[in-house]
């Protein structure tokens, strides 16, 4: 099937979707919904794909001219043809962009785990820096956070800090950031001046739906045990933190940020269905792509995906090749530079194998 055979098949789609949303009959909200949804799902291309139309009429009636015996017209058409053919490659540029496969979780909301690694001591205050620069981020992205669970460290840092972050595409705002995160500076305790590199990881998990992944009470187990802080701290006297264990999988997950115990077990259920559901999505897109190279789902968070240099304000992404001399405003949250180039990569990718 050509592009334009693709292209005119959406357009038919668009239009008994309009068509049937003109129906007065129709009167389930949820069936409107649905419409709405598969509307605004394929609208851009219905648009792109009706510029199009018009510069190939635009490209005929110049030839038609080009043909013809108006020396003037002829020449007026001639002048106008490589701008109209510039505007062709660039409309169906992008219109191949718009119809390449979407990952399906993009629109979910997620979980973010971020978690010590090499380094001891300077790893966890690493991890600090890490969440303070993704709070930042999500806030200047209109996007919501919820602290799931956070255990921090004597001196200042966390062990592992675990939150939900949801809105308007938050999977694909962040997904590219699992992996080993390195940083390279000087900790406040090196009396030598010397630069110690260590690391910290994060993980990116799609929210999982219930009807996603079906959690049976047999296959769990749950403990129930008294909060602690830094060192063994207690910080509730009741006991309300919880510990849930797949059985099947083997996969643990413990929350005590609530002082309920129900709020810690339902976040805990939160988290523990996403793990499972991003260890089934990679088993999936293990078997249908071993040969693509995948940010998300590959199983494997032990690579190096970026480095932070802190004595050079600098900040490099290995896998886009990006070096920026502004750590400083990086650390701050303004990381799209990067998110943004990671995103058309991953498109160039899936363009490179696209064929009609």
């Amino acid at each position: 099937m050509s592009i334009i055979d693709k292209l005119s098949a959406v357009e038919n789609t668009y239009n008994d979707i309009v068509q049937k949303l003109n129906d007065a009959n129709i009167k389930d909200n949820r069936v409107i919904q649905d419409l709405m949804k598969k509307k605004s799902e394929i609208e851009d291309v219905v648009f792109e794909y009706q510029k199009l139309k018009e510069v190939l009429k635009q490209i005929d009636d110049n030839k038609e001219l080009i043909d013809g015996d108006d020396k003037d017209l002829k020449e007026m058409a001639l002048s106008e043809m490589d701008s109209l053919e510039e505007q062709k490659e660039k409309i169906i540029n992008d219109l191949r962009l718009l119809l390449l496969p979407k990952d399906k979780n993009d629109g979910k909301n997620i979980i973010v785990e971020i978690r010590v690694g090499t380094g001891g001591d300077e790893s966890a205050l690493f991890v600090g820096d890490l969440f303070r620069m993704y709070t930042r981020f999500i806030e200047r992205s209109n996007l919501k956070m919820e602290i799931i669970d956070i255990s921090p460290t004597e001196l200042g840092g966390y062990k592992e800090v675990i939150f939900s972050v949801s809105g308007k595409d938050a999977y694909r705002t962040l997904k590219f950031e699992s992996g080993t995160h390195r940083v390279q500076r000087i900790p406040a305790t090196e009396s030598g001046g010397r630069i110690h590199t260590s690391a910290s990881t994060v993980a990116v998990m799609p929210e999982a739906e219930e009807s996603d992944v079906i959690i049976k009470e047999e296959d769990i187990r749950v403990d129930i045990f008294r909060s602690s802080g830094p060192g063994g701290q207690s910080v509730n006297t009741t006991d309300s933190a919880v510990r849930i264990t797949h059985l099947p999988t083997g996969i643990v997950v413990q929350c005590q940020d609530e002082k309920s115990q129900h709020k810690n077990k339902a976040k805990a259920l939160k988290v523990l269905r996403s793990r499972i559901y991003e260890k089934e999505e990679a088993e999936r897109k293990a078997k249908e792509a071993k040969e693509r190279r995948e940010q998300i789902g590959s199983g494997d968070r032990s690579e190096r995906i970026r480095t932070y240099n802190f004595p050079q304000n600098r900040v490099t992404d290995h896998r886009v090749n990006i070096t920026l001399h502004k750590l400083d405003r990086f650390m701050d949250g303004d990381i799209t530079e990067i998110t943004d180039a990671l995103f058309r990569q991953e498109q160039e990718e899936l363009l490179a194998s696209y064929s009609d």
